[in-house]
C-alpha cells in the first residue's frame, strides 16, 4: 500500500477502524503470575484492509487492552500515512569532484604498477 491509501484510513476515527478489525483474545504469557495465567485479557487486533496486527497485554483488563490496541493501530496508520520526504540532489563543487576523480586515477595507476612487478598490496 502507498502512503495515500494509508491516509484514507488515518482520517477515520478509532471506532470506525475498530469495525474493520478482527479481534482475538488470549492468555498472556510472561510475568504476572496467576492473574495473567488464568484470564484471557491479552488482545490481538488485525486491521483486515491493511493487514496491520497489534497486540496489547499491558493490563489485566481486556477492555483496557482493546483500547490500547486501537491507540497503537491509529499511531501506526498515521505514521504510514505521512508522505515521503522530497529528496534533493546534493550539489558537489566542481573542484571537489575533480580532486576525487584525480585521486581515483592515481590509486588505479599505483595498483596497476604494483601488479606488474608482482608486489602485494
Amino acid at each position: 500500500m502507498t502512503w495515500r491509501e494509508y491516509a484514507r484510513y488515518a482520517q477515520m476515527s478509532a471506532e470506525e477502524l475498530a469495525h474493520d478489525c478482527e479481534v482475538q483474545v488470549f492468555r498472556a504469557k510472561g510475568p504476572g503470575g496467576q492473574g495473567v495465567n488464568t484470564t484471557d485479557s491479552a488482545v490481538r487486533m488485525t486491521h483486515v484492509p491493511t493487514g496491520i496486527t497489534v497486540t496489547a497485554r499491558e493490563t489485566r483488563s481486556q477492555f483496557q487492552n482493546r483500547q490500547l490496541c486501537l491507540q497503537k493501530l491509529v499511531r501506526i496508520i498515521k505514521r504510514r500515512a505521512q508522505p515521503p520526504r522530497v529528496r534533493k540532489k546534493t550539489k558537489v563543487p566542481k573542484a571537489a569532484r575533480e580532486r576525487r576523480l584525480a585521486d581515483k586515477r592515481h590509486r588505479s595507476e599505483l595498483k596497476r604498477s604494483r601488479g606488474a612487478c608482482g608486489g602485494e598490496w
